[in-house]
């Protein structure tokens, strides 16, 4: 019988291996399927912690219903009643910004009204209808495109944030192309960002939709009753048998015609061969995993970095918060020189993240700003947003719960140049038959894209194994 193995059990793992049990069924072939996570608990940085009623996120705290594939991927698994519908104030984003927090518009009136921007920034925001198209042939920055088409202002309390929300990155160093694909196929196709939008809006309306034209992200925030890890706790319980967990794959060889898996698991070592290995972890581990194997695709997937992130909770009595937390939360610009990234206000987010006339913030501190203050130890971590809380949000109050989770390589960076790097990945893979690579290193971070690049990746292999 076919065997197909699976090194990592996040997100992209488990989703591969859900998929691969569709399409094989869908094609009639059979499998075995087996995989290997080297944690004792399958889901990679979906976790959520549960202590004293508060459900806190190791990492992601949902999807957007912008994109359809988590929400089907829900329905597929029949646990549409696990899911929990963000609260409207998920709409409400803050900036902090010369001292205060400044609500983000959403839309053009509100864009105006705002004193998050000098007169003079938000002239040059409209000026985005005249700016210069994109440079032919160049891998533009996030931030050299942000300079172009709406101005160093927009850059520095716009984008810089919103970058820093998403992948704790530089936007001097991120691929404009890789990271946001969507803009960057906006301005190509409509001639630029406002040109786009209000075309959109018009197909929207011509359509039948009522929404309206927002500078905030699109969608509906969801997530689930009890956290994100009731999503991969469904994914790995279906796995049954084949999922083993505390097993490392550490070396992939071939012998004899078979992919060859180097195993370790409690100190004692092993093997296994595979006619199919997918490799559903970090690119610095699968690069560790190819070395030997084929060093060229090594030293692409170690060149791509990964930013570090620490995530601190923190748990409150309501009543002395002294804070309404009416909205998602802030983020906060590298030149306020902060040393949190920002904060969300979970509680206020989604049900049940906190037990009743509790509430529930969780700061993001680190990232490529910051390194060295991800890595503090636990309670100088804790101190410090603390007091940066203090700071940006007035809240003086004595935490009833703090916890910390450091992910020391924990967010990839698509830096310019990424997809380049991804194609000779691509070109080095087809002359390795059989080996697959899937994670969020590559072609999106969020959910929805670990989703569908899972999809597409038991697609593949399903469409190769019928060839044979």
């Amino acid at each position: 019988m076919t065997r197909i193995v699976i090194a990592g059990g996040g997100i992209s793992g488990l989703c591969t291996a859900h998929y691969l049990v569709r399409e094989l069924l869908k094609s009639g072939k059979a499998a075995e399927i087996v995989l290997f996570e080297a944690e004792k608990v399958p889901g990679g940085k979906m976790r959520t912690i549960r202590e004293d009623g508060f459900h806190m996120e190791w990492g992601p705290n949902g999807f957007l219903t912008n994109k359809p594939y988590s929400l089907e991927l829900v329905k597929e698994l029949r646990a549409e009643d696990r899911l929990a519908r963000s609260n409207d104030l998920a709409r409400k984003r803050f900036i902090f910004s010369g001292g205060m927090l400044h609500r983000l518009p959403e839309t053009p009136q509100a864009f105006f009204r705002s004193r998050l921007l000098s007169l003079r920034g938000k002239i040059r925001i409209a000026g985005e209808l005249f700016a210069a198209g994109p440079p032919v042939g160049v891998d533009e920055s996030l931030g050299d495109f942000a300079r172009r088409r709406l101005g160093a202002e927009a850059l520095e309390k716009l984008i810089d944030p919103m970058v820093t929300g998403i992948y704790a990155g530089d936007p001097d160093k991120m691929s404009l192309r890789s990271c946001f694909p969507l803009i960057y196929d906006l301005e190509r196709k409509y001639g630029g960002l406002v040109k786009g939008m209000i075309s959109l809006q018009r197909e929207r309306r011509r359509a039948g939709e009522k929404k309206e034209m927002s500078a905030g992200p699109g969608g509906v925030l969801m997530s689930f009753d009890h956290g994100v890890q009731a999503l991969t706790d469904i994914l790995a319980d279906r796995l049954s048998d084949g999922l083993h967990l505390g097993v490392t794959v550490d070396r992939i060889i071939r012998r004899e015609g078979r992919i060859v898996l180097a195993l370790e698991e409690k100190g004692l070592r092993g093997e296994i061969d595979t006619d199919v290995a997918v490799l559903a972890t970090p690119a610095y581990a699968a690069a560790e995993m190819l070395g030997s194997l084929d060093p060229s695709l090594r030293g692409d997937l170690s060149a791509i970095p990964y930013s570090p992130i620490s995530v601190v909770a923190l748990g409150y009595d309501k009543a002395t918060l002294g804070h309404s937390l009416d909205g998602f939360g802030f983020l906060i610009p590298r030149g306020e020189k902060r040393k949190i990234l920002g904060a969300l206000w979970d509680s206020s987010v989604f049900p049940n993240r906190a037990p009743e006339g509790k509430a529930l913030i969780r700061a993001m501190v680190g990232g490529v700003r910051g390194p060295e203050l991800a890595a503090l130890p636990p309670e100088e971590l804790i101190g410090l947003v603390r007091s940066e809380l203090s700071v940006t949000m007035g809240v003086t109050a004595d935490p009833v719960l703090s916890r910390s989770f450091y992910h020391e390589r924990g967010i990839p960076q698509y830096l310019v140049g990424h997809g380049k790097a991804l194609r000779r990945i691509e070109e080095r893979l087809a002359a390795n038959p059989g080996i697959h690579l899937n994670s969020n290193a590559y072609r999106g971070i969020a959910l929805n894209d670990c989703v569908l690049q899972s999809r597409l990746t038991a697609e593949r292999i399903a469409r190769d194994l019928s060839a044979r």
